[in-house]
């Protein structure tokens, strides 16, 4: 039995020394390390952006707010980004990019497309509410930076919405102007996380379902969500697919 034991041991030890070696970075490729330095100032930046915005506004922040927030010099941030609005930009797309992964994450595994918008708003609500800066950023000062700033955040956003609704080949149905339904959750969204009262935007999980639906689905199902929504305002976890 004790020879047993340090026969698991000692094929234990050399697993998690070969996952080591295969983990660090080479010295034959001099890439690695600035490559990894280079992406770390560039989130630090973003960061400080994204949380510079939260604070000041975009119009109030700048270049010396960002790097004293992100520990760098000026000529660093100068090799990351062209200017203040490069840097903007770059913190609009890597707040999406979270958005989306949430979202995509969220939305697999329910019986219906109308239930997955649910489920997926749940989650979202909760990212914002532990992340003000991040939908302070997406709902104000990316809609009022300049009307084209508004536009590219809605093309982004809008074909994700229109995706999760084209889950199970479930054909969309136009009902209303979804721009406009949009807007006003947007709108709701920001107001509260303006107010500081974003550990709130977790009620807002029944209008938000309303909509973000009624455009695709109507009325009828809409309001459907939205009261399921009211009765269960926690995101659940999607149901295991093996089970």
């Amino acid at each position: 039995m004790v020879m047993r034991f340090s026969c698991r041991n000692e094929t234990i030890e050399m697993m998690q020394k070969q996952s080591s070696s295969e983990t660090q970075p080479s010295v034959l490729d001099p890439t690695t390390r600035r490559d990894i330095g280079v992406i770390s100032q560039r989130r630090r930046i973003i960061e400080a952006m994204v949380s510079s915005c939260a604070e000041k506004s975009y119009s109030a922040t700048t270049i010396s707010d960002i790097v004293s927030r992100a520990s760098i010099s000026r000529t660093t941030f100068y090799k990351r980004f062209s200017g203040k609005r490069d840097c903007f930009d770059a913190a609009i797309d890597a707040c999406i990019d979270e958005v989306r992964e949430v979202a995509g994450a969220t939305s697999i595994g329910w019986d219906s497309a109308p239930e997955a918008v649910r489920k997926t708003t749940a989650a979202l609500l909760e990212l914002m509410a532990a992340k003000p800066d991040l939908a302070q950023l997406l709902t104000g000062d990316a809609i009022w930076v300049d009307p084209s700033t508004a536009d590219r955040y809605r093309r982004l956003l809008m074909p994700a919405l229109e995706g999760l609704l084209d889950v199970g080949g479930e054909e969309k149905r136009w009902h209303a102007n979804p721009s406009l339904a949009f807007g006003r959750a947007q709108l709701l969204i920001f107001n509260e996380v303006a107010a500081g009262r974003s550990g709130q935007l977790r009620a807002l999980h029944p209008e938000i379902v309303y909509l973000f639906l009624v455009p695709f689905v109507g009325h009828d199902e809409a309001i459907k969500q939205s009261r399921l929504a009211q009765r269960c305002p926690q995101p659940d976890v999607a149901p295991d697919s093996d089970r």
